[in-house]
């Protein structure tokens, strides 16, 4: 990696509105996981999919309107390549996350208990989230948004 990439990269002020926006991606993601699994009973695994689903969406037109707003040029058709960009960097991440929740919730014997629910699938999540988080930022900065270019609006 090239030094701008690195400098890119290890901005802390958008390192932390990358993770404010993940906060809310992640809510998003679990609102869809609990709603679908426990009001509708959608199997774990697909009601997490389409968690993860919404959350990309969700944080993409946060982050391209916040974290990233002046990377990239304007215009409708940037704007879709950015968001064919992001679903495409995101899949990695994607990956990551739905393997170490199926991990967690295949093969991590633990329950958790709220008034006689488990909800062990919706503790699993974060965790999930959390480890492909890092996968996303380096992956969104340098190829959705080319935040190294320093190629402004």
């Amino acid at each position: 990696m090239t030094d701008s990439r690195v400098d890119a990269l290890l901005s802390g002020a958008r390192f932390g509105q990358f993770v404010s926006v993940g906060v809310v991606g992640a809510l998003s993601d679990n609102v869809v996981l609990a709603t679908l699994t426990l009001a509708f009973d959608v199997p774990e695994l697909w009601a997490k999919a389409a968690g993860v689903e919404t959350a990309i969406v969700v944080m993409f037109l946060v982050n391209e309107h916040w974290t990233f707003a002046g990377q990239g040029a304007t215009g409708r058709i940037p704007f879709l390549k950015r968001l064919g960009k992001s679903h495409l960097v995101r899949s990695g991440g994607v990956t990551v996350q739905l393997f170490v929740y199926w991990l967690l919730v295949t093969y991590i014997e633990f329950k958790l208990l709220v008034f006689g629910t488990d909800l062990w699938f919706l503790a699993a999540s974060p965790i999930a989230i959390g480890v492909a988080m890092s996968v996303n930022y380096v992956f969104e900065s340098l190829f959705t948004w080319e935040v190294h270019t320093g190629d402004p609006r």
